[in-house]
């Protein structure tokens, strides 16, 4: 086992009011430092995700995202202002990040992430937090982590709600059975129009902002090992009333990754 990197008197000084939460300590600063965290997108999701990350002090960031910031994108995604309109997301928010704590390593993939190139890319990180806007590069990204065996923390935004969910379908539940995949979840893609995008139905900007951060702390949670996982769980956010809830759910044995009938 790798031993945990030690804390510089500058981080323990940057990182002083985590330390001093006896759920993280220093051990589980050591821990965050030595992470490598994958985050899918670096939009509306991504870029809250991306700062609270950086200043939790993850010690390496890869940042994936073939997009170049638009107009639009400023009523929610954070990390850009009017003069970065047409350049690259990944490339601006690895600069933001480093801006924000100098200690963070940050990889830029300004690729799309597709289901050739997921595994590649998710290969070398410890855990995969996807802020993707589409069915598609969920997926991917889903069968990609299963296979590979890493933690994904995932979360989806409509026009005032929100969802989140981590993935450990590559272990077992206290029940002896497998966890649930993505795809016990959603066992299939709804059809192409069914679900409209931000550009079609619009998007609370603040929503976007509560749900990263609550990817953030997932992922901060999943690292250091405290309280209640998400795995099987959930949760629910309908900012148009106020309203949150979390909802079980489990294995299903049809499942094509590691159901009854899968190759695995």
């Amino acid at each position: 086992m790798t031993p945990l990197p030690e804390l510089t008197p500058e981080e323990i000084e940057r990182y002083a009011r985590h330390i001093l939460l006896r759920d993280i300590g220093g051990p589980g600063q050591r821990k965050l430092k030595a992470a490598k965290v994958a985050v899918i997108g670096a939009g509306g999701l991504g870029a809250p995700l991306l700062l609270y990350l950086a200043a939790a002090g993850i010690g390496r960031l890869k940042i994936i995202d073939d997009d170049k910031v638009s107009l639009s994108n400023l009523q929610r995604q954070i990390l850009f202002a009017d003069e970065d309109v047409g350049a690259g997301k990944a490339v601006l928010a690895a600069e933001a990040v480093k801006r924000l704590n100098p200690n963070v390593a940050c990889e830029v993939e300004a690729v799309r992430l597709t289901e050739l190139n997921a595994r590649a890319l998710i290969d070398d990180c410890d855990l995969v937090a996807d802020g993707s806007d589409n069915f598609d590069t969920r997926y991917f990204v889903s069968d990609a982590c299963f296979y590979a065996k890493k933690p994904l923390v995932t979360a989806a935004v409509g026009q005032f709600d929100g969802s989140l969910t981590t993935l450990r379908p590559f272990e077992a539940a206290p029940d002896g059975k497998p966890n649930p995949t993505y795809r016990c979840l959603f066992p299939q893609k709804p059809p192409p129009g069914a679900v409209p995008t931000c550009a079609e139905a619009g998007v609370l900007g603040a929503l976007t902002g509560m749900v990263g951060a609550l990817m953030a702390l997932e992922v901060i949670r999943e690292i250091v090992g405290f309280g209640r996982s998400m795995v099987g769980r959930l949760a629910l956010f309908d900012l148009a009333n106020m309203r949150f809830e979390t909802l079980n759910y489990g294995w299903d044995e049809d499942n094509p990754l590691n159901g009854k009938n899968s190759p695995r």
